[in-house]
């Protein structure tokens, strides 16, 4: 069933919680954006060992409940992990969001939600 164009067409961007080096690759492509002032929202969020797993919780449900102009939410799969629970109940069509690799820690399919749900669909 096809959901109906009043829930998706304003959303125009995609949103990034990731490592430096992920983060500064999507940006260099131009995806960056700012709301307008005064609550001047990025829609992107750099993650280091220092940043505390509250931070990430809510930059992600920032992107994936509040605002209404995400589209996409890429995370980097290793910081999904310290999220998972969150990442993992996550279920609705929009935004979409998907696990990428970083550098430093290569993709792991076994951990991916939606490949979890790909294959729970197929009876595996």
């Amino acid at each position: 069933m096809a959901l109906p164009q009043q829930a998706y067409k304003d959303r125009q961007f995609l949103a990034v919680i990731g490592d430096e080096d992920s983060v500064t690759g999507i940006l260099l492509a131009g995806v960056g954006h700012v709301t307008d002032p005064p609550d001047s929202q990025k829609n992107y969020l750099v993650v280091d060992h220092k940043t505390e797993t509250s931070t990430i919780e809510g930059a992600f449900d920032q992107f994936t409940k509040e605002r209404k102009d995400i589209a996409i939410v890429l995370i980097n799969q290793h910081i999904a992990d310290r999220i998972r629970g969150r990442v993992d109940a996550f279920g609705e069509a929009f935004p979409s969001v998907l696990e990428i690799p970083s550098k430093e820690h290569p993709y792991d399919p076994e951990k991916d939600s939606v490949m979890k749900r790909v294959r729970k669909l197929f009876g595996e």
